[in-house]
C-alpha cells in the first residue's frame, strides 16, 4: 500500500476536530510540566493570527481509501532589532525580518516518517517567499526529538537560553510595597517608552505599537519610589521622552498579556497526593487571607495565564521595583481568575532577581534555535545574526509566547 503525505493550508472549516484531536495527544514537554492543554477559543490559529503575516499547514497522509490529518505546524513574520549601530552619538537599532516556527506537532502513531521535517520545509519556503531573512524557534532544552529535528536535519544552531519564570497566583492579594507608587501608561506613552529605551534590544519587534493596542494587552505599569517627583501624587505624567530624560533614581517597567483568552495549560503526572496537598493549601489560604499562604492554585486542570513582558528599569532599587510590578501583576492575574503569571528573560538579565517565580514550574533553559535564510538586508549591515554573542537581555514577544 503506498502512503503519500501532503502538506496544505489548513482550513478551519474541515480542519478544527482533527487537529484539535492531534493536539491533545500529543504531550508538549515530558509528564509533570506544563504543557498546553487546549484552545480555548477554538480556534488553533489564535496564537499566531496576532502577528503581522502569519500561516498554519497542516498534513495530511492519503492511503488508497482515505485521507488522515496527522500533523500541524505554525509560523509567522515580522521585523525585529537584530542589532544596533552607532551614528555620532545616538544609537540606531538595526532591523532584520524574522520569522517564527511554533506548534510543530505530529500524531504519536505517525512519528518517524519525515512528516515533522516535511512540515518545516514547507512552512520555510512560505518564509522566504515572503522576504525572511532568519527563522527561529523556541523548544525546551531537553525535548531531544525536537532539538535534534531542527539543529541536525533543518540547519539551526542553538541560539539564546532564555528562562521562563512561573509564579503561582495565590488566592489572597500580594502586598505591594508601599515605599513604590505603580502608574499606569496609556498605549501611546508606553510605546514611546519602549521606543527611546528598548528599541535596541534583541528580538524588539518594529511594530509594538501593535502588540501593545491589542485586545490581549492588560496595560503597561512603571514603578517609581514614592516620594519622588512622579510618585508623589501631584502633577502629571510628563511624558516618555521627559521622563528618561530626568528619570527617578530607581524605576521599573512591564506589560501585562492575556494569554488565558488565546490558550489554557496543565500539569500532568502529579500523584493523587500531591493534588490533595494543593487542593488543601488553596482551602487554607482562601479561608484565611490574612495569613498570605503561598498556596498552590488548580494547575492541574486547564487554567489560565498572564504574561509579563517588556520587563526592565534602571537604579539602584530596580530589582525592588520589579517585585512591586510583579505584584501588581500578580493580583491582575487573581481578579482574571488565572492559576499563573509567567515571563521570559534572558539569563543575565539585570532584572531577573525581582521576578518572583517557583522552580519546579518555571524552565532554567529554554532553548531558542535559529536559521539564516537568505542574505541580511536589515538597514546597515549586521553580519551573520546567527553568529552574534548573546546580550543581556531579550525582548519577548507575547503574541509568541
Amino acid at each position: 500500500m503506498t502512503t503519500v503525505v501532503e502538506v496544505r493550508e489548513y482550513d478551519p472549516s474541515k480542519d478544527l476536530a482533527t487537529v484539535e484531536d492531534v493536539e491533545r495527544r500529543c504531550e508538549v514537554g515530558p509528564t509533570g510540566k506544563l504543557s498546553l492543554f487546549t484552545d480555548l477559543l477554538g480556534d488553533p490559529i489564535c496564537r499566531v493570527r496576532h502577528s503581522p503575516s502569519y500561516l498554519m499547514l497542516v498534513a495530511e497522509i492519503a492511503t488508497e481509501d482515505k485521507k488522515e490529518l496527522v500533523g500541524m505546524i505554525r509560523g509567522c513574520i515580522k521585523t525585529v532589532t537584530c542589532g544596533s549601530k552607532t551614528l555620532d552619538v545616538t544609537t540606531k537599532p538595526l532591523y532584520t525580518k524574522l520569522a517564527y516556527v511554533l506548534g510543530l506537532r505530529v500524531s504519536p502513531t505517525h512519528r518517524r516518517l519525515g512528516i515533522g521535517f516535511q512540515l518545516v520545509k514547507e512552512i520555510e519556503k512560505w518564509f522566504n517567499q515572503n522576504g525572511a531573512e532568519y527563522s527561529y524557534i523556541a523548544t525546551e532544552n531537553d525535548n531531544h526529538a525536537s532539538v535534534n529535528l531542527f539543529t541536525e536535519k533543518c540547519g539551526y544552531t542553538k541560539f539564546r537560553t532564555p528562562s521562563i519564570l512561573v509564579n503561582p497566583v495565590y488566592a489572597h492579594r500580594v502586598n505591594v510595597s508601599n515605599q513604590v507608587t505603580v502608574l499606569r501608561l496609556g498605549p501611546s506613552d508606553a510605546e514611546s517608552l519602549y521606543r527611546l529605551h528598548f528599541s535596541t534590544t534583541e528580538f524588539f519587534p518594529r511594530d509594538i505599537d501593535s502588540v501593545l493596542n491589542n485586545k490581549l494587552s492588560l496595560g503597561t505599569f512603571i514603578a517609581v519610589p514614592r516620594g519622588s517627583c512622579y510618585g508623589s501624587g501631584f502633577g502629571s505624567w510628563p511624558g516618555s521622552a521627559k521622563f528618561l530624560e530626568y528619570p527617578p533614581d530607581s524605576w521599573a517597567v512591564l506589560s501585562v498579556w492575556n494569554c488565558k483568552d488565546s490558550f489554557k495549560l496543565e500539569v500532568r503526572g502529579a500523584s493523587r497526593l500531591r493534588r490533595v496537598l494543593a487542593k488543601t493549601t488553596r482551602v487554607v489560604d482562601k479561608t484565611l487571607p490574612f495569613l498570605k499562604i503561598p498556596s498552590i492554585p488548580a494547575i492541574f486542570q486547564p487554567f489560565g495565564l498572564h504574561f509579563m513582558y517588556g520587563i526592565g528599569g534602571e537604579g539602584p532599587c530596580v530589582e525592588k521595583m520589579v517585585k512591586a510590578l510583579c505584584g501588581h501583576a500578580h493580583n491582575l492575574a487573581k481578579e482574571g481568575g488565572c492559576g499563573v503569571i509567567a515571563a521570559e528573560v534572558a539569563v543575565g538579565e539585570p532584572v531577573r532577581r525581582g521576578i518572583p517565580h517557583w522552580k519546579v514550574l518555571s524552565c532554567d533553559e529554554d532553548l531558542w534555535c535559529i536559521k539564516r535564510l537568505g542574505e541580511d538586508y536589515s538597514d546597515g549591515s549586521v553580519g551573520d545574526w546567527t553568529k552574534s554573542p548573546p546580550g543581556n537581555s531579550i525582548f519577548v514577544d507575547p503574541r509568541e509566547f
